[in-house]
């Protein structure tokens, strides 16, 4: 945790959940396939909406989405997808339920291919998180090159809500790049993950 004096990123305001997002995940080099899913699957519940939104709610996502476990989620017919509309927990938007399951089965798919997903995302990294030194929230970029090549991929592999933007916020959350403001002390931490 940050003496008085040290600094968080300018984005991770003063609300309790929030900060602690920012102080113990954010930018951590994630290599779980069920939690790379998870941070996939809220990044697509986020397009259109707050991070923090989502942050609020990620405990009610994590029951209605069988803990993010892609097998189960794979398998989810019209009648699960009708109770998760129901669920005044999680963001009840059809296209997005819909997209999870879609995203479970491409999923599947794709660690069939590689092993594991995390084979085949931080191959786009060579395995290694890009180190970025911004200086400010502004200068940090929605998207990239590499966030569309990844997007780009991604929906030929049949994956939805993957923009390039909902792409590189899953890069930043799980840490295939590090975008903590250089003069956050989490940069350094997370620099020598």
């Amino acid at each position: 945790m940050p003496t008085e004096t040290q600094k968080r990123c300018a984005w991770s305001n003063n609300d309790k959940l929030y900060i602690k997002y920012h102080d113990k995940e954010w930018g951590v080099p994630v290599h779980n396939d069920r939690k790379l899913f998870e941070f996939l699957i809220l990044e697509g519940f986020q397009a259109g909406l707050s991070w923090f939104t989502i942050l609020k709610k990620r405990e009610n996502f994590r029951k209605a989405f069988d803990n993010f476990d892609f097998n189960k989620i794979a398998k989810y017919d019209k009648k699960k997808i009708n109770v998760l509309l129901k669920d005044a927990g999680i963001i009840r938007n059809r296209l997005k339920i819909e997209a999870a399951v879609t995203n479970a089965k491409a999923f599947i798919e794709t660690r069939k291919e590689f092993g594991t997903f995390d084979k085949y995302i931080w191959s786009f990294t060579d395995g290694k998180p890009i180190q970025n030194k911004f200086e400010s929230l502004k200068k940090i970029p929605a998207k990239t090159k590499l966030s569309d090549k990844i997007s780009d991929d991604l929906k030929k592999r049949g994956f939805k809500f993957v923009g390039s933007t909902i792409v590189y916020a899953h890069m930043q959350a799980t840490g295939m790049v590090n975008d903590h403001a250089v003069d956050c002390f989490r940069h350094k931490e997370v620099q020598e993950l």
